[in-house]
């Protein structure tokens, strides 16, 4: 059994500022019982991997909305890994087909296009649990 809750960061970087999607899964998370810090819009790269770091994050979610999945989602993963983040990396929005096997060829652990059903991402984070 596990001694903890799962702690979730949700972000946006970068300058877009639709951010429903990313309020509405945080706060399913939340309702499900894990432990959601909701850093919301403007956030940038360096910011999601500090606080990863500082609250001992399980996963990281980013929403993309305006087709900077691919640039981001790579810079995310290096900065993991150059700081030794170990986190589960996982993104969502509006994301193309054709760049979920790019994206999961950088390190991305799961995309969830729009529209993706609540259980699919919720199977997905248990499958992580630590």
């Amino acid at each position: 059994m596990k001694d903890k809750k799962t702690k979730v960061i949700m972000a946006k970087v970068a300058l877009d500022g639709h951010d429903r999607g990313l309020v509405v899964v945080s706060m399913w998370l939340r309702d499900l019982g894990m432990e959601v810090v909701h850093l919301g819009r403007y956030q940038t790269v360096d910011k999601v991997v500090q606080t990863a770091i500082e609250e001992d994050a399980d996963i990281i979610g980013l929403n993309f909305m305006g087709g900077e999945h691919l640039y981001f989602s790579a810079r995310m993963r290096e900065k993991m890994k150059e700081r030794g983040v170990n986190a589960r990396l996982m993104v969502g929005g509006i994301i193309p087909k054709d760049d979920i096997a790019k994206l999961k060829e950088m390190g991305v652990d799961a995309v969830f296009p729009a529209g993706t059903p609540m259980q699919k991402i919720v199977d997905s984070i248990t499958q992580f649990e630590r």
